[in-house]
This record gives C-alpha cells, structure tokens and sequence, in this order.
C-alpha cells in the first residue's frame, strides 16, 4: 500500500509540474489586438487598426462544436449582445477576436464549458460607412451592411451624374497610400473589374468629366462631354453639335475660355480650319465655342456675357432633362 500510494504521490507531482509548464506566464500572454492601436511608424510591414464593434452592427457567433451556443447577434444601443446562454456582453469598441475572448471567458467562469473556442465575424457595420463622393446623385456615407462591391454603392448613391467621368477612384482604409482606379465602361470584363469588395471607411470617388459647351446656329447645340484622357478639338465639337446650319458664320466664330485671370474671348475661323488652311484648336473643360448666324436677325453674337447666360441655360435645361 505504501508503494502504491508513492508512486501515486509521485505522479500527481509530475502532472502538477506540467499543468505548470503549461499554464502561459501572464507577462508573456498574449492579448488580442486592440482597435485604437495604430501600426508603428518604422514596420516595413505596417498593418493597419481592426474595426471596432459598435452598436447596430451584427455579428456572426461560432462556438467550437457547440452549435446550440452558436448565433447571429445584433448589438444593441447599449453596446451589448444577449447570448443565447450566459447573458448580456459589452463588446462595443473592441474587435472581433477582443469580443471573442471576452465570450470565452464568460462560458468558462459560468461553467458552461470547460474550454470553450469562440470566434467572431461581424457581418455587418451599421456605422462605420463608406463614403461615396464626387458625380453622384446623392453623395454621402453609406453603410456597409454584408458583402457589397464598387457597382452596388455608386446604384445607392443613385447614380452617376451627367456629367461623370469614366474612372472612378477607391481609397481603402487601411492603404491609403494605394487607392485603386477603376474605368467604367462597357468591356466585357467591367463586372470583374468593379468586383472590389468596399469595407467600411473607404471612399470612392466618382470623377468629373470635361464639358465643352457649342452655341449657336448649328442642328444641335448643347454641352459635350470630354473624357481626361481624350483630346477633342473646335471640329470634333462642331460634329458632336451634328454640325452647323447653311445660314452659320463660320469665319465669326468665338471660342470663349475661363483662365486664372478670367474669361478670354478668341477668334476661331472655322471655314479656314476645315478648309485645312488653319490649324485646328484643342479645346478644354469648360469652354464655350459660339457660332453665330450670318442673318443678323437670329443669332447674333453680343459677347462673353451673352454666351455665358445661354451657357446656363443649356446647363439648367440638361439638368432637368435629367430629373
């Protein structure tokens, strides 16, 4: 009986030492990485913050081989999620893994579970949005509710304007120094190419396109779009306009242009330019090419003033057009 029980007294010795051995020095425990703590400014890899849970968002709950304790919780406006068992939690302004520490600690001090595995996703931030800005119909900051890519913010935001160019630029939150560019077009890999998934704190910006405005006695005046990266010139933009009427001074036309200094008014003597004896002009955003009527009665050129008030009235009447 002795020996059994030395040898058994020896044992417990040798389980205690490892239990011991096994248990982490609370120095060296690691601890989940907090969302406020910003990468070190000298890392050659820096990483940037996790989100922080916050109230509204929802978030999918699995507990390792305990299905029953597994679920999908919304956080109230108090920061806190009902478990199925356990009770209420605070986990506003902490991360997912944070939350999913903290959750195991409760099953383990309620004596749930023994040693219990909980991982967090959250599926849905309710505030932390995305903003959609620059040639949209309704800029603003949009939550991030689920999996949703470039396409599916520029349609809440209701749209490109008239006026939008084709690039649209994403900045994510956590590259800022690598914002991606994106061409909206109509090649058949454009639904590839906008598959970038938005997260929240990002921001897209729908570029601007150039407008050139082409008054006066031609089939169909209006203002045209110009594209960053195209080159369009006095003739192209008497052709997008469907060309000038028999009755158009062509010698008399006007390019007016807005510089630093203000409008500057030039000649522009379109029968010579498409007769090739001149060089034709490259014209920029924002211009107005006036073509004035040889009748005198109609169309008659009465200067800068003139142009700018029928500019806007052609800016007012395709604004509408488009209500």
């Amino acid at each position: 009986m002795n020996r059994r029980a030395s040898v058994a007294g020896c044992l417990l010795v040798s389980l205690s030492l490892l239990a011991v051995r096994a248990l982490p020095l609370g120095a060296a425990e690691e601890k989940p990485a907090s969302c406020a703590a910003a990468p070190a400014p000298d890392s050659a890899d820096p990483v940037a913050p996790a989100l922080c849970i916050a109230a509204g968002d929802m978030l999918d709950v699995n507990v390792f081989d305990t299905p029953e304790l597994s679920a999908r919780l919304r956080v109230d406006s108090n920061g806190d999620v009902a478990l199925p068992v356990g009770g209420d939690l605070h986990v506003a302004g902490e991360t997912a893994k944070q939350a999913g520490a903290a959750m195991e600690a409760l099953l383990r001090n309620h004596e749930i579970l023994n040693d219990p595995h909980v991982s967090v996703f959250i599926s849905e931030y309710a505030t932390q949005g995305a903003s959609v800005l620059g040639e949209v119909k309704a800029p603003g900051v949009y939550p991030v509710l689920g999996v949703h890519g470039l396409l599916d913010f520029i349609s809440v935001a209701g749209g490109v304007t008239p006026i939008a160019g084709k690039d649209v630029t994403i900045t994510h939150k956590n590259d800022p120094a690598h914002p991606l560019v994106i061409r909206l077009d109509n090649a058949r890999d454009l639904a590839a190419r906008t598959n970038a998934q938005i997260l929240p704190g990002d921001i897209i910006i729908v570029s601007r396109s150039g407008v050139v405005y082409v008054l006066g006695d031609l089939l169909r005046p209006g203002a045209f779009l110009i594209e960053a990266n195209d080159r369009l010139t006095a003739v192209q933009a008497v052709a997008l306009a469907m060309g000038t009427n028999r009755t158009a001074a062509l010698d008399h036309c006007r390019l007016i242009r807005k510089t630093a200094q203000g409008r500057v008014e030039m000649k522009l003597r379109l029968k010579r330019i498409l007769a090739g004896k001149d060089s034709d002009l490259a014209v920029e955003d924002g211009d107005i090419l006036f073509v004035p009527s040889s009748l005198g009665k109609n169309l008659v050129y009465r200067g800068i003033e003139a142009a700018v008030t029928m500019t806007q009235s052609v800016v007012a009447y395709s604004a509408a057009s488009t209500l």
